[in-house]
């Protein structure tokens, strides 16, 4: 049975088969939790198998690497969110950065993931409301994959990190 919840803490704290980092298009080391997972799955390591893929990639992307040092996880799922101040439409692709995250985690046979809000942070641009807006889309994309391989379960949890992310994301979940 698939279900999504949401869930107050770092996506890098959940034990789960995946755990997905809000990347950028050249998979390299950044800021909040693209830092976190680096350093958690260990920084050459993970530089290493990311820097095996031809970027840069496309807003919308996912990829995966092992976890490495990650006790928590098995894989870590690469996934590109649009920067909202440069592409401030970006919404398609920030609904396909969730929803092809569930496809590579079926197409490498795992059922548990484990996501940021996506393009919540820094990539939220002027977006009215981004941790709502990301939440959004995590739902619409859990739905859609639901639907698309109903025969498959997942285990969906998107994780808010900080009281006003949670607060904003939880009105997507009770709408």
């Amino acid at each position: 049975m698939s279900k999504i919840e949401l869930i107050h803490g770092s996506c890098a704290d959940q034990t789960a088969d995946a755990v997905v980092n809000a990347a950028n298009s050249g998979l390299w080391a950044g800021s909040g939790i693209c830092g976190v997972i680096f350093r958690k799955a260990g920084m050459t390591e993970l530089t290493d198998a990311c820097s095996k893929y031809e970027t840069p990639l496309r807003d919308g992307d996912a990829v995966i690497t092992p976890a490495f040092r990650m006790k928590n996880a098995k894989a870590v799922i690469h996934a590109v969110g649009p920067n909202f101040a440069r592409t401030p439409k970006a919404f398609k692709e920030l609904f396909d950065a969730y929803y092809n995250s569930l496809v590579v985690l079926k197409e490498n046979g795992y059922h548990s993931i484990s996501f940021p809000l996506i393009s919540a942070g820094i990539f939220g641009g002027s977006l009215e409301d981004p941790p709502g807006e990301s939440a959004k889309q995590c739902l619409r994309a859990y739905r859609k994959f639901v639907a698309d391989y109903p025969d498959y379960d997942v285990d969906v949890k998107l994780c808010a990190y900080s009281s006003a992310d949670m607060a904003s994301a939880s009105k997507q979940f009770e709408a």
